[in-house]
């Protein structure tokens, strides 16, 4: 470094810009908005059916309630454009009306909508308004509607639904070993720390929306579809957000029943879903069935590779959870099949929860590939390593960096994974059974369009202005790094600006584009306005397309987990003792930032392989779990000790800045390596996730005591 040069911010563990504004509640949240005048509150009715009309609505009661303003329905809603259009190409972006018809989709539908002055009143008018509804026969049992579930044609992402290379099932009835195996995995549901939550307003023919979502430009159009405004009309503001993973890529009701009840009541009004609301009126992970067919030759390279997945989504919708999208570039085969197919249930949507499809569909590939490891007498890691490939698979392109041999090599020795005993049970602390699991990770990397705008002010800061989002991950904090290191200013000099459709467009925040997007975007503003500073230039934008990732190549992270867990002889109680999770993800923009996702995902990993579940109850066709009372999280005393290491790669056909997206790559693989350690500990396969004690305790009766 020359002298009297700053040290180069990109890659440090700086701490977060913008934490102390939250640590001491200066950060403002989109319920916590405030205008001149004061804002109203709204509270929403949800319906007690799944299925069905909403006949009669009596508001008499509510209506003379103390501090009520407004009681919505069906029948003095205002005209709204109708739901979808189901084959928009951005369906975040779709029209999202309420109270628009008498039909009822899913249990806990929206069928009335009070505002009063305060919350409290409005939540005891709620209570008041009855809602007499026809209650119509549904179906929402994913196994049952399985014989005619539909091919959707294509998957979320925009990939076939099916792929196929070779000969399948010539190369797996002739396999000298073959696995064959049915895995199912439950609903899921994301609960943030932020309930989802809108303050809308308008200011004669301009609507402000501050609310709490993952993008900005989608839900401007989306609600400008709603109300048939243009889009210029719609401004959308959400500065800080709580948690979204996945959640709070649509926008819901809650933002268009406030716009709707401030346009009414002529001020302010804001809505917040209540936990149990966020468990219906919000989208979820869909459960699936996938059967996995893996053959091999003697000396362990597969020969033919087969997932199907069987998947929900709601019946006026289409999302299809890409179940089979990350399996397809993880493992070498000549012989290949892949099929998605999609029952549409009586259900809430289901949609993008934290790697889509990925963490689901790895959970059970993974889990077959030690299966097979087994059947062949293999290392598990051996398998892995002996079944890697350089060259995408199925798309016939090599991978513009692929590190998962150095990253199983890495961690196997770091883990002391040559201590693992391969016999199951055969390690034992008191009453407590001992293993040690494996699985690898993968991610595709991906690059959406975005631009950011750098200006210098006349003190020498730097502003950066993008409408990107911070959903908890870092963002504001990474963008300053690359700021501040493109124009060669402190991290102090630089402020970032963030989610505003007031600044310039991007893709947001998800599917571990986010990042890598902004950043791209960044970059590219603060190089414009360094090449026009000569030339009196003090502003300057700057943009990214898909077009800069080299689709010559293809593009993912990698990664390994280790795990070694630990099952009550007697209870079946399975404790995570420790952890280990080994990624290249290409240039790391903030080590502290980065480790803290991967920390994240490997935790979201266990719970889903020991205790994350929901259930539909088919009497009523509501998810039996609604708060986090009943939906159990993985805590504090689910954890061990979680160790992350990074491996340092470049990837110069990435993006401009060689970074990958990560927040997706850390649950990637991780529960497969905990269900993979409970074998090694007990010998009891899990095929129907979670491994929850009444699974373990058939197989922990048959052991020595």
């Amino acid at each position: 470094m020359a002298e009297g040069k700053l040290a180069d911010p990109i890659g440090l563990p700086l701490d977060r810009v913008d934490g102390q504004l939250k640590v001491t509640g200066r950060a403002t949240y989109a319920f916590e908005y405030a205008t001149q005048g004061g804002a109203a509150y709204g509270v929403i009715v949800p319906s007690a059916i799944a299925k069905g009309r909403v006949v009669a609505v009596d508001v008499q009661e509510a209506q003379h309630a103390p501090g009520v303003l407004l009681v919505l329905t069906k029948d003095n809603a205002p005209p709204q454009t109708p739901w979808g259009p189901v084959d928009l190409p951005d369906r975040f972006a779709r029209a999202e009306p309420a109270l628009d018809s008498d039909e009822v989709r899913y249990f806990g539908f929206p069928v009335a909508f009070v505002v009063a002055e305060t919350f409290e009143e409005a939540n005891a008018a709620a209570a008041l308004v009855s809602v007499r509804c026809d209650s119509l026969p549904g179906q929402y049992d994913l196994h049952s509607a399985g014989p005619t579930a539909e091919d959707p044609g294509h998957i979320s992402d925009g990939a076939p639904a099916n792929s196929s290379v070779g000969d399948f099932e010539a190369a797996f009835a002739t396999a000298p070993v073959k696995i064959e195996a049915l895995y199912t995995t439950p609903y899921q549901n994301q609960a943030p720390m932020e309930p989802h939550a809108t303050m809308a307003v308008w200011e004669g023919q301009m609507l402000t929306v501050h609310t709490s979502a993952q993008l900005t430009t989608s839900p401007q159009e989306g609600l400008a579809r709603t109300f048939n405004i243009p889009k210029e009309n719609v401004r959308v503001v959400t500065r800080y957000i709580g948690g979204g993973f996945g959640s709070k890529l649509p926008f819901y009701v809650d933002a268009t029943l406030a716009a709707i009840g401030a346009r009414i009541v002529g001020r302010p009004v804001k809505l917040a879903m209540t936990r149990p609301q966020l468990f219906h009126m919000t989208t979820h992970r869909t459960a699936s069935e996938q059967r996995l067919r893996l053959g091999a030759d003697r000396d362990g390279r597969l020969t033919a590779y087969g997932q199907d997945a069987l998947v929900q989504c709601a019946r006026f919708d289409n999302y299809t959870e890409p179940v089979c999208g990350a399996a397809r570039m993880l493992y070498a085969a000549p012989n290949r099949l892949t099929r998605h197919r999609l029952a549409k249930l009586d259900l809430p949507r289901s949609d993008s929860m934290r790697a889509p499809g990925d963490a689901i569909g790895l959970l059970a590939l993974e889990c077959a590939m030690d299966e097979l490891a087994d059947a062949l007498g293999f290392d598990p890691v051996d398998l892995r390593l002996r079944n890697d490939t350089e060259i995408d698979p199925e798309r016939d392109r090599p991978f513009a960096s692929r590190h998962l041999a150095e990253a199983l090599r890495l961690g196997a020795a770091r883990f002391g994974w040559d201590k693992r005993i391969a016999k199951p049970a055969s390690v034992r602390d008191g009453r407590w059974l001992i293993g040690l699991g494996v699985a690898s990770a993968v991610r595709a990397d991906v690059l959406r369009s975005a631009t950011a705008r750098a200006r210098l002010e006349r003190d020498g800061r730097l502003t950066v202005e993008l409408a990107m989002t911070d959903i908890g991950t870092g963002t504001y904090t990474i963008l300053t790094q690359v700021a501040a290191e493109a124009m060669e200013l402190p991290v102090d000099r630089v402020t970032v600006r963030l989610g505003d459709t007031r600044f310039p467009p991007t893709a947001g925040s998800g599917g571990s584009f986010g990042a890598a997007t902004s950043s791209s975007a960044v970059l590219a503003a603060c190089r414009k306005l360094n090449a026009g500073l000569a030339l009196g230039l003090t502003e300057a934008e700057g943009s990214v397309t898909p077009a800069d990732l080299d689709d010559t190549y293809a593009h993912a992270g990698f990664g390994a987990h280790f795990a070694e867990a630990a099952v009550h002889r007697d209870t079946g109680e399975v404790r995570v003792r420790r952890m280990l999770g080994v990624f290249a993800a290409g240039r790391i923009l903030n080590a502290k930032t980065a480790r803290s996702q991967m920390i994240g995902g490997m935790t979201w990993g266990i719970g889903s392989a020991l205790i994350e579940e929901n259930h539909v109850d088919p009497r009523y066709g509501s998810f039996v779990n609604q708060d986090l009372a009943s939906y159990h999280v993985a805590v504090n005393a689910d954890v061990g000790s979680l160790d992350v290491m990074f491996l340092d790669e470049a990837d110069p056909h990435g993006s401009p800045l060689g970074s990958k997206g990560i927040g997706e790559l850390g649950i990637c693989g991780a529960g497969a390596a905990v269900i993979n350690a409970i074998h090694n500990a007990t010998g009891a396969r899990i095929r129907d996730m979670p491994a929850t004690p009444d699974k373990l305790l058939a197989t922990l009766e048959t052991l020595d005591a």
